[in-house]
């Protein structure tokens, strides 16, 4: 009796410690390659500075008029589903890639979702992120498009005269009428929100005019807007992509450094004043920008899980071909 009672402990204290690591956080970053054709990567963290990369490509891009997957941004709703949106092409798309997953392994069937379908004219669909507003329980897209003659130019050419357009969906299959976000008076891309708390939202951008190219940002009451003023640039110039993370009560906003094909990273409070932390951080050589998001520990280990397994059956697959040549 009393050997059954301690086995059954052993197996209860196992349980206990397995379901605690299931339910700590990790950090995930979903990630690309250039050229872009081969699909979704990840890297992750444990403490939101040192990243390792997640071996293997998770989707491989099939819509979209030269089948890319750029810029992926993802997000969690309140179901556990994750749901995924990317640039599908540099140019001649109307819209963006979107796919859903339950465990960032197996994904929906691929959709091009024509958000600019209604303005012939457009250049391109670039860098679509994807926010969910918890108030009103429906997604937020926001993106850079260009439609030339359609803006004041400045110093940008009419075929890189980009603004930040928007549409809301509760399901990814009626959408809203899409709508202009934010006009700050001249080109801007890479657009992502931040909630801070209830009626206060940031607009992370890039400011994509000569020489400038590098982050800024605005305020609003609402995720849709109406924005302030853009504020002064806190990155160096050529910095793109930028994605947003919490840590305790500090923001850390990541940036890809493209010139130097690197990441940087600031530190801020309140989005006024900022800490450049990049020597603090480590990303692997390789990946471009994405989204980060905190994710169950239990999903980073089936993904790693899952590559080993397809891993060691490539090569049982391998071994079985030579061994009937030999």
């Amino acid at each position: 009796m009393i050997k059954r009672f301690k086995l059954s402990a052993v197996f209860l204290l196992l349980f206990v410690i397995q379901l605690c690591n299931a339910e700590k956080n990790v950090y995930i970053f979903t990630s690309f390659h250039e050229p872009a054709n081969q699909g979704l990567r990840y890297i992750y963290s444990k403490d939101g500075l040192h990243w390792d990369s997640i071996p293997g490509v998770w989707l491989k891009p099939e819509v979209g008029k030269q089948h890319v997957l750029r810029d992926p941004s993802i997000t969690q709703s309140p179901d556990g589903t994750f749901h995924l949106v990317w640039t599908s092409s540099w140019k001649g798309d109307f819209g963006f890639g979107y796919a859903n997953s339950k465990d960032l392994i197996h994904w929906s069937k691929e959709r091009l979702i024509p958000v600019m379908k209604n303005e012939p004219t457009t250049v391109n669909v670039w860098a679509p992120d994807i926010f969910y507003d918890d108030e009103k329980q429906e997604f937020v897209v926001v993106w850079a498009s260009c439609v030339p003659h359609r803006f004041k130019r400045g110093q940008e050419d009419e075929n890189n005269n980009h603004r930040l357009y928007y549409i809301t969906t509760k399901d990814f299959k009626t959408i809203s009428k899409t709508k202009v976000l934010y006009d700050p008076g001249y080109s801007s891309i890479d657009a992502t929100i931040v909630k801070r708390t209830k009626n206060d939202y940031v607009l992370v951008f890039k400011d994509n005019t000569r020489p400038n190219r590098d982050i800024k940002v605005a305020f609003s009451k609402s995720p849709t807007g109406p924005y302030s003023a853009p504020s002064s640039s806190f990155t160096p110039g050529y910095s793109e992509g930028p994605t947003v993370e919490k840590i305790g009560n500090k923001y850390l906003i990541y940036f890809d450094e493209y010139k130097k094909f690197t990441f940087g990273a600031v530190e801020t409070k309140d989005f006024i004043h900022y800490s450049n932390i990049s020597k603090n951080i480590s990303v692997p050589k390789g990946h471009k920008h994405g989204t980060i998001i905190k994710v169950s520990a239990s999903i980073v280990e089936n993904l790693l899980k899952t590559y080993e397994l397809s891993v060691n059956q490539k090569a049982d697959s391998t071994s079985k071909v030579l061994s009937t040549i030999k």
